[in-house]
This record gives structure tokens, C-alpha cells and sequence, in this order.
């Protein structure tokens, strides 16, 4: 009997599963700084760590998975999702019995449950990465005449998972819940459904071999071709893909619902619908375009985008909100397809190898350097800014411990458990000390300072992005325009042979 359909709805779920999950860590990272005092740095660590796991396990994956075969990569991708529910929910117990009465405690409180969410968050990343080093040749081996249809079809997961997060959050994240605030343990398990959907055929049905096994792909001819400037080139233009893409959208909604308060995730949505719908009509797109200069046009539209989104002011019309979002949306959508597609048209032999190589270096990316590298920014200026406008709460506000990111600086951010009280008091409607009636005006300045920042600066990343796009279409006309490499000989035509075949599953 064929299961096709079944084994294609689990690979598409495990893309639901991985959205959802990331936009909701993305809505409660204002619980986790007000519950455990965290600094948006230490925030953007635990980001990042959702994030990075990925980038290793494709890579390590995809090496294997034509031995190992795709049923044992997923079972243990559920057992993954599954241990990262535990872990990250374990945070809370942990912190309130060793939070105790003294400074030390404290400390080493939160020091626990850092860890807990960020291992939990890591083990979220690692499930996402097998799972991506599967469906994608999965697919390919399903439907081998079909592959550019179903794979757009299979990858609209991603921003479906985002959508269906971002409307729970906005139902039930944080203090601006339009219908109640829950528990933070609860909205994060919110991913477990389409987890547990998948885990159930995963376990029930049986897999084909990959397409590769059966061709007898050599190994080393896949390797060779990472001796190429122009994959080198790729692959590091990726790197600051996975850091603009990923890494900004791990901290959108954090950083804009200072602006526009109980619409940022409303931002999130609608992004992620526009990604959604756009990805269904890749193919045509590529094909009027150029793909390289598709990748330049978006890059511009990104770093135009964030810069915009960066300058907008407190009390800001919604609709100019939503104009800097579509400039961003526009930018960001077509670039991690479009980026493999290119690879994939380009560097044939490479196979999964060179793909998986793409998607991991994109997702290291983002979490290694996107999420803690934004997260920093915002401390630094929100702590600069600060100290500037009124010291004295600065003295107050001002985190226990300096924090460093790579060869910057050490600063010490603003205490998030310091902050998320007193926004606490003022939604709840409680009265105020003069103390604080005097703190709460700077420390929300400084806030969307600090935020507004982090974003236009991030907007020098595509803006670099740009340059290189560039660099690759002056290369491809001076060969005579960009042109479809393929192994057996045939012509390529159509929407068959464009890029923009795939977008991230990302964790």
C-alpha cells in the first residue's frame, strides 16, 4: 500500500511543529526575563541555543542518513521534541528551590534554569536539524517527477507553523494576551500536537530508501565540490542569512511591542503570511528573475526594511508599522530558498551534502552569533541610554554582572525581573511609588532605544548581503549570464530547474 501522503503530511509537520515552537519562544522571552531576572543578552543566548542545534545535526545527519536510513533520524528527532518540552518546563521548579534568601542563591538560581532553557531550547534545535536532514531527500524520494512542487508545498510549513504561533501567542503570550495570560510552561509545549502527530506515523509506517542510496551518489565527487570560490562565497553570504533572517525574527516581537504595544506579534503574523503565500509562486518568480539578482533585490529590501522598522517612535500609526513590516517581509522571504535553490542549480553534484551544508552554516549562524549578537546590542544601548538620561535608575535597574559578546565590550544590561515588575505594575494598574513614577518613563525609553538600535544596525548585515549579490551577478553576466549546471545532459526549462525550491525549517 502507498504511504506517500502519510509520510509527506508527518515531513510537513515536523515543519508545523518547528514554527510554531519558534514563535512562541519568541512571545515568551518577556516572562522568562521578569520570572528569572534575565538580561536581553542572556535571552538572546537561550535564542540562540534554539537555533544552533540545527546547524549541527543536518550537517552530522546528512552524512549518515543514506546508512543509517530515515526512520531511525526520526524517531529520534521525536524523542528530541519530546525531552525538550521537559527540560525547558523543569526551569521553574528548579528556580524557586534553590532561589532561597541571599545574593549567592539567587545567582545560582538563575544560573539553573539559564541552563535548563537553554539546553532545552538546544535539544528543540538538534530534533529540527534531523528532522530537515530527512524530509527534504524524503520528499525528493516520494514524489522524484514532482519535486519542485511538493518541496514548495512541504517548506509553506515553516511560516504555517510560524502563523499558527503567533496567533496562539497573541491569544495567550504575555501581558498583552488578548484573551488570557498563561503560564509560559504551558504556551510552550503548544508545539507538542504536530509533534506528536508526526511521532505517531513515524512510528506506524515504513520509509523508502533515499533516492541517493539507490543512484550511488560517490561521496568524494560530492566533497570536491566545496573546492569551488563560488560555493565558499555562497556559504558565507548564507552565514549572514541565518544571522538577519532568523536571528532578527527571534527577537521581532520582543523588540517592537515597546512600540506598538499588543500588535507586534500581529507584525509576526503577517510576515510570516506573506511568507507564506509568496513561497507557493517561487518558481514563476524565478523564472522572470535572475536568481542572483532576486537575492540582491531582497537584500535591499531587508536592510531597508530593518532600518525602517528600527526608526519607528513610540505611538507610531500601526499602518507605518505595518509598511516597514511588508518592506522587511518582502526582503526576507525568497533568500534562504533562493540561496539553496542557487546551490542546488549550481553545484549538482554536491548533492545533500553541499545543501546540508547550506542549511547548517545558515542555522550556526543564527544562533551562534544572530540571537546573542542582537540580544548584546540591545543591552548596550539600553543601558547607555540609560545612564545617560537618569543615572540614578540606572544604579537600580542595572544587572548584577557584565556580560561580553565575542570581542566586544562587557556590559551590564538592564535586570529583565527589575523591568517586567514594574511594566507588571503599570498593566495590572497598581499604584506607584514616587520612585517608581520617576524610573518607569526613562527605563521604557531606554528599552525602545536599545531595540530600535539593535535593528538598524542589524540592517548592515544585508546591506553587506547586497554587495556580495552584487559581486555574483557582475561574475555570472561576465560568463555569460547564470546558467543551470545538471549531471545527465538535459536542457533545463521550466519552473522544474528554478531555485527557491525550499525555505528553512528552522528551530
Amino acid at each position: 500500500m502507498n504511504n506517500n501522503r502519510q509520510l509527506f503530511l508527518a515531513s510537513f509537520f515536523t515543519l508545523i511543529a518547528a514554527g510554531v515552537g519558534f514563535a512562541i519562544r519568541g512571545a515568551i522571552l518577556a516572562d522568562w526575563a521578569t520570572e528569572f531576572g534575565f538580561t536581553k543578552q542572556r535571552l538572546g543566548d537561550i535564542t540562540g541555543g534554539g537555533l544552533v542545534g540545527f546547524g549541527i545535526t543536518i550537517i552530522a545527519c546528512s552524512l549518515i542518513a543514506d546508512r543509517v536510513g530515515y526512520k531511525p533520524l526520526m524517531v529520534l528527532a521525536f524523542t528530541l521534541h519530546v525531552l525538550s518540552a521537559v527540560v525547558t518546563c523543569a526551569a521553574t521548579p528548579v528556580f524557586e528551590a534553590l532561589k532561597g534568601t541571599t545574593p549567592a542563591d539567587l545567582e545560582a538560581a538563575q544560573n539553573a534554569a539559564f541552563k535548563l532553557l537553554y539546553w532545552g531550547a538546544f535539544m528543540f534545535s538538534l530534533a529540527n536539524g534531523v528532522c530537515e536532514s530527512v524530509i527534504n531527500p524524503l520528499v525528493a524520494t516520494l514524489y522524484p517527477k514532482q519535486k519542485t512542487h511538493y518541496l514548495n508545498i512541504l517548506h509553506a510549513g515553516w511560516p504555517g507553523g510560524l502563523i499558527i504561533g503567533g496567533i496562539l501567542a497573541y491569544l495567550f503570550c504575555g501581558r498583552d494576551a488578548s484573551i488570557s495570560h498563561l503560564r509560559w510552561e504551558i504556551t510552550v509545549a503548544f508545539f507538542l500536537p504536530p509533534a506528536l502527530y508526526y511521532g505517531f506515523v513515524v512510528l506506524k509506517e515504513k520509509f523508502p530508501i533515499s533516492e541517493a542510496r539507490a543512484a550511488g551518489v560517490n561521496f568524494a565527487t560530492m566533497l570536491a565540490e566545496f573546492a569551488s570560490p563560488i560555493l565558499i562565497l555562497l556559504l558565507l553570504l548564507h552565514a549572514l542569512v541565518g544571522y538577519v533572517e532568523l536571528g532578527t525574527d527571534s527577537w521581532i516581537t520582543n523588540i517592537m511591542n515597546a512600540v506598538v504595544p499588543g500588535k507586534s506579534i500581529l507584525l509576526f503574523i503577517y510576515t510570516s503570511g506573506l511568507m507564506f503565500v509568496l513561497r507557493f509562486f517561487a518558481g514563476p518568480i524565478v523564472e522572470r528573475i535572475n536568481p542572483v539578482g532576486l537575492l540582491f533585490i531582497s537584500a535591499v529590501l531587508g536592510c531597508a526594511g530593518l532600518t525602517w522598522l528600527g526608526s519607528i517612535e513610540l505611538g507610531s500609526s500601526i499602518v507605518i508599522a505595518f509598511a516597514a513590516a511588508t518592506t522587511y517581509g518582502l526582503g526576507k522571504t525568497f533568500l534562504w530558498p533562493t540561496m539553496l535553490g542557487i546551490v542546488g542549480e549550481r553545484f549538482p553534484k554536491g548533492g545533500a551534502l553541499t545543501m546540508g551544508a547550506m542549511g547548517g552554516i545558515g542555522m550556526l549562524s543564527a544562533g551562534l552569533f544572530g540571537g546573542p549578537g542582537i540580544g548584546y546590542k540591545q543591552d548596550y544601548y539600553a543601558s547607555a541610554k540609560l545612564k545617560e538620561i537618569a543615572p540614578e535608575t540606572y544604579t537600580r535597574f542595572r544587572a548584577p554582572h557584565e556580560k561580553s559578546f565575542l570581542f566586544f565590550p562587557a556590559i551590564a544590561g538592564l535586570d529583565g525581573q527589575k523591568v517586567g515588575a514594574l511594566e507588571d505594575k503599570v498593566k495590572d494598574g497598581q499604584s506607584l511609588s514616587a520612585e517608581e513614577k520617576a524610573d518607569l518613563d526613562p527605563v521604557e525609553k531606554a528599552g525602545i532605544y536599545g531595540g530600535q538600535m539593535a535593528l538598524r544596525w542589524t540592517a548592515a548585515v544585508p546591506a553587506a548581503m547586497a554587495v556580495g549579490y552584487l559581486i555574483l551577478v557582475i561574475y555570472f553576466r561576465s560568463k555569460g549570464g547564470y546558467q543551470v549546471e545538471v549531471l545527465h545532459g538535459a536542457k533545463p526549462d521550466g519552473e522544474h530547474y528554478t531555485g527557491g525550491t525550499e525555505g528553512p525549517g528552522e528551530g
